[in-house]
């Protein structure tokens, strides 16, 4: 038997990780991913502070030694001083990847106007993407779908596990051999 994926759910919110209040996102996206996957995989799930140092030792740690193919991040994606997620992903990662972020911002403001506040993002570290959500789990759910059809695909073109979605929830796109 195969063991299971490995995907990192890594929320950032100062007030969730000091247990102020309980983390809403970090749950939202394993519903989601839930959801959108029939491949057998497992959480690696963390919730830190809004420390730009921490959050890049985590995304590394992820990728490098827990072996996750996909880590997603909630939180920190906006324009507040302590919002630092998308720069400590651009400082782990090898390249970046703009589309990801255009396009969830681009499906957020069909919703709300102020989604060009939000800066998430995406880019690639070894065997790893990490993508970057906005805090909201309604925001999670709508930006997740945007993008969810590239990932499978993305993350076979870096070497990492093979994403199978349940089509009738996502169409994952790969190119017909």
């Amino acid at each position: 038997m195969t063991s299971p994926i490995r995907i990192g759910i890594l929320t950032v919110s100062d007030r969730a990780s000091q247990g102020v209040y309980e983390d809403l996102g970090g749950p939202a996206i394993h519903r989601e991913l839930t959801r959108i996957l029939r491949s057998s995989w497992e959480p690696d799930y963390r919730v830190i502070p809004d420390e730009q140092a921490v959050i890049e030792q985590n995304l590394a740690d992820m990728a490098d030694n827990s072996g996750c193919c996909l880590i997603v991040t909630t939180g920190g994606t906006g324009p507040a001083l302590r919002d630092v997620t998308p720069e400590a992903t651009e400082a782990v990662c090898q390249k970046m990847m703009p589309g990801f972020g255009e396009l969830m911002r681009q499906e957020s403001l069909k919703i709300v106007p102020t989604a060009i506040l939000s800066r998430q993002t995406a880019g690639i570290r070894g065997a790893s993407l990490i993508v970057n959500l906005p805090g909201k789990p309604s925001a999670i759910a709508d930006c997740l779908n945007a993008v969810f059809p590239a990932i499978p695909y993305c993350i076979d073109l870096i070497g990492g596990a093979y994403l199978e979605t349940d089509p009738s929830q996502c169409q994952a796109f790969r190119p017909k051999k």
